[in-house]
């Protein structure tokens, strides 16, 4: 069944490979999607497997020539994602961090799971709190080891004893997104854009933000990071009136939720500046300060981590969705913007709850969502019922 959910959002409900084959070839601008990691995350059904080469090639098949995908993974099989997306046919451009500080451990206690097998396993300790209360727990019903009342199993025997501390997995803390391109169809970008309007990067319009503005007169040609620039100057010519663009800086294959988890783990970045020659002919070397030096500072300073773009999760985001991995609107947006043209079609086969899709509307293009379960596609059409321009279903 097909519904017109919203006047630029159209929902597919059943498989992605029986839907994608219905679909027009080289008719879609781009492809945003959260695909299966083949985890088994939380016991849940559909995600038993990483998308093989087939499902791809169907991705490849409707994509327009030099249209991009970006695609998030898990730690433990994104390479299995990215190695089918280049056998379909696809060119791998690079690969993204999603870097956050919510995730938890699912890790198996060694010295537990000793005492367990000999018949030992004691009740204290198990992860619950000292009221008994069943909260924070994770997905083993015990107490999630950040929760301030989690209680660390004491072990019972002697070779438990041996290997307390000892576990089975990391705490995870990013997820990587591949960064992936239809070849062109003509000889060069600039000729792909202009048949297809495809094949290039939205970089202005997903620059990162910062507090400092242009007009900083003077210095040498920055080399920490981009965004700065003179317009209509070389590396050769004179540098005298670097400043930085008030455009931003240049958008990195890193992103973070801004937690402090992930802020306090990038270090501290002084304010910077631009140090130069003036009008006056003379040089300088060592960081002198002669005749003719002209030192302008910044004023953005503190963790690096504002060097790149942040997404904010809110409660907003899940839109009533019990989905265990829902991403924040504000990110799917900006990967949207980075590769969809201008009034572009989105195409989302892993919908989930539908975040691409209010990614894409808040950004003016059009969405083709596919969602195989019905307790998701209810969760879909749940978020577009606000909307004001929610139109009746079609089949």
């Amino acid at each position: 069944m097909m519904e017109q959910i919203a006047s630029r959002i159209t929902l597919h409900s059943g498989d992605c490979l029986d839907i994608l084959p219905t679909l027009a070839e080289c008719s879609i601008d781009s492809c945003v999607t959260d695909p299966p990691y083949g985890l088994s995350f939380m016991g849940r059904n559909w995600d038993h497997g990483v998308p093989g080469i087939p499902f791809w090639k169907e991705v490849y098949r409707v994509l327009k020539p030099g249209a991009h995908l970006v695609a998030f993974g898990g730690s433990r099989t994104y390479h299995r994602m990215a190695c089918a997306i280049e056998d379909a046919g696809f060119e791998i451009r690079d690969s993204l961090m999603w870097v956050y500080g919510q995730g938890f451990p699912k890790s198996h206690d060694v010295s537990k799971g000793i005492d367990k097998a000999a018949g030992e396993l004691e009740a204290r300790g198990k992860g619950f709190n000292v009221a008994g209360q069943n909260v924070g727990l994770n997905q083993n019903r015990e107490l999630r080891s950040d929760h301030p009342n989690y209680q660390p199993y004491i072990p019972a025997t002697d070779a438990a004893r041996e290997w307390q501390g000892w576990g089975t997995a990391l705490k995870p803390a990013f997820e990587p997104i591949v960064l992936a391109r239809k070849p062109l169809s003509e000889s060069t970008v600039a000729a792909n854009v202009l048949r297809w309007r495809t094949g290039a990067l939205n970089i202005d319009g997903c620059r990162i933000a910062t507090g400092d503005v242009s007009n900083r007169v003077g210095g040498r040609r920055p080399s920490t990071h981009e965004g700065y620039q003179r317009p209509g100057a070389t590396m050769y010519q004179d540098k005298s009136d670097w400043r930085m663009s008030v455009r931003g800086r240049w958008p990195a294959n890193v992103c973070h939720d801004g937690s402090d988890e992930v802020v306090e783990a990038f270090p501290a970045s002084k304010a910077g500046g631009l140090t130069g020659i003036d009008r006056a002919p003379i040089g300088y070397s060592g960081g002198s300060r002669g005749r003719g030096i002209v030192t302008k500072a910044f004023d953005d300073c503190g963790s690096a981590a504002r060097f790149f773009y942040s997404a904010k999760a809110s409660k907003a985001d899940r839109a009533g969705s019990k989905h265990p991995t829902i991403k924040p609107v504000s990110l799917m947006q900006w990967l949207c913007r980075l590769i969809t043209p201008p009034g572009g079609t989105i195409l989302d086969p892993f919908a989930g709850s539908g975040t691409t899709g209010a990614a894409a509307q808040n950004e003016g293009f059009r969405a083709i969502l596919i969602e195989r379960e019905a307790e998701y596609q209810q969760d879909i059409r749940h978020r577009f019922a606000a909307s004001s321009d929610l139109l009746e279903a079609a089949e």
